[in-house]
């Protein structure tokens, strides 16, 4: 069985992530916020109670704009740190293009898609109006991304092999970044397990 950890896991768990929602991946929910009852309570400023290349993957979705700009880079090299050496990440976050999109049409408080609440423009730049009223500042916003802004960290950090974009339609961009050398139908077959199709 591969092990997968799911950082800035909230609530949820495995069922319904596509490509780990299966008996092959064990999950390791990792979160800031103790209330939700993660594996491992840490930072993705700090990972350390994460050993050093034990995980396949890391599966992140709208958790690194919730750290600064400069903080960026630290995250992303701790996805690398836990990952061994053929591991991925599957990174899921908003695609501020989209969501400028709907600003520049004077839509920044107008709903984009339901959760369980509305989400409009002004949540994905800040954060969940929601949670944040309730006192969860941990659902604070602090930076944002294009797909070629959030590729370059990967990049810069030392990932290898990399395949994904932007969704418009979801407001996200998707990526599955590879610690090590992938081929280009490994890639492929890395978007068809992982990522949503068309």
């Amino acid at each position: 069985m591969k092990t997968f950890l799911h950082v800035g896991c909230g609530p949820q768990t495995k069922i319904g992530l596509k490509g780990f929602d299966n008996d092959q991946w064990k999950e390791v929910r990792f979160d800031i916020d103790k209330t939700v009852n993660p594996d491992i309570v840490g930072t993705l400023l700090d990972m350390s109670k994460v050993a050093s290349n034990s995980v396949e993957a890391v599966y992140s979705s709208h958790n690194i704009e919730h750290v600064y700009p400069h903080q960026v880079p630290i995250v992303v090299k701790e996805f690398l740190r836990v990952l061994k050496d053929d591991g991925v990440v599957v990174l899921i976050c908003p695609d501020l293009q989209s969501v400028c999109d709907a600003i520049l049409k004077d839509k920044l408080y107008d709903p984009l898609y339901e959760t369980p609440v509305p989400i409009a423009p002004i949540d994905i730049l800040y954060g969940l109006r929601a949670a944040l009223e309730e006192g969860n500042e941990f659902m604070a916003h602090k930076c944002g991304f294009t797909y070629s802004s959030l590729l370059n960290f990967f990049i810069e950090a030392g990932f290898q092999k990399w395949i994904g974009g932007r969704r418009p339609e979801d407001y996200a961009l998707y990526l599955i970044a590879c610690k090590g050398k992938k081929s280009d139908e490994e890639l492929r077959n890395l978007a068809l397990e992982f990522l949503p199709g068309d």
